[in-house]
């Protein structure tokens, strides 16, 4: 039989990190959950370590995935070979909380509407410490409907879900609609919860149960005016679909707030590498 959540790693060079994500996923106070993991033919260590956890009773390591193809092929990959009706993605060196997958199964199946649940997180350094607390959600709370949801991450300029360890999503919707949406890189999240969100309602859940692990030196201003562009470039292709979900304030007011808020990540971004 199959789980019922599928947690599925895209490892890729993250030898540093991989043993505490992997440990914080298997250390779950809930047990109806499979791990998929594949590397995507990394060039450090990440697969002698995924060795070590080749033989839990958990755990599902694939075959490399091919080198290319971007952050895309690997998070398609491990998550096409899910089983699970719910699947949550973590990346090679963040963490979940204990009682991530039990918290946030229990809200779902309280929300029989919702098709995606985020929660807040903690942003650590590379040393695990707390640099900022309980971030996300743009003060979302409980059960809201997909489209206000959308509708206030856009208007934010931010995507205030969260990388993919805060989420929880269905996993049919997902493969309904073709996997992770790389339209544009620096959205695959955002992009692809969007696509979910637009099947029905989400559930804020504004409790820190996942950590996202930032890198002081991956900031630059070329990256800020990437992200950028992008988020703009989004904003416009979501109104151009369904002028009913955005009004051309709320794209205006997005589009600012985009390049407002990746100038104060560069930022903090710089304060971090100077602090560390």
């Amino acid at each position: 039989m199959s789980s019922r959540v599928s947690v599925v790693v895209p490892a890729f060079r993250n030898a540093d990190y991989l043993a505490l994500t992997l440990d914080s996923i298997l250390a779950q106070d809930y047990g109806d959950y499979e791990l998929v993991v594949a590397d995507h033919s990394s060039d450090d260590a990440t697969s002698q370590i995924l060795e070590r956890y080749a033989s839990h009773p958990k755990v599902r390591v694939l075959p490399p995935t091919p080198a290319g193809g971007g952050a895309l092929a690997n998070w398609n990959r491990v998550s096409f070979e899910a089983r699970g009706e719910f699947l949550k993605l973590v990346c090679g060196d963040d963490l979940i909380a204990p009682d991530a997958l039990r918290k946030q199964v229990a809200a779902l199946d309280a929300h029989p509407t919702a098709v995606l649940l985020a929660c807040k997180r903690d942003l650590i350094d590379a040393h695990g410490r707390t640099v900022i607390a309980a971030r996300g959600l743009a003060g979302l709370d409980g059960l809201v409907p997909g489209r206000v949801a959308v509708r206030t991450a856009v208007r934010a300029g931010a995507n205030i879900f969260g990388e993919p360890g805060c989420v929880m999503l269905r996993r049919e919707l997902l493969m309904r609609e073709g996997g992770w949406d790389n339209t544009y890189p620096y959205l695959i999240d955002q992009a692809s919860y969007t696509r979910i969100m637009l099947h029905g309602d989400m559930v804020a859940l504004r409790e820190p149960l996942a950590s996202f692990r930032i890198n002081a030196g991956q900031w630059s201003v070329r990256l800020t005016k990437q992200q950028a562009s992008q988020a703009i470039a989004f904003h416009k292709e979501l109104r151009g679909h369904d002028p009913s979900l955005l009004s051309a304030a709320d794209v205006m007011l997005g589009n600012g707030r985009a390049v407002l808020m990746a100038t104060k990540r560069r930022a903090a971004y710089h304060w971090l590498h100077h602090r560390m």
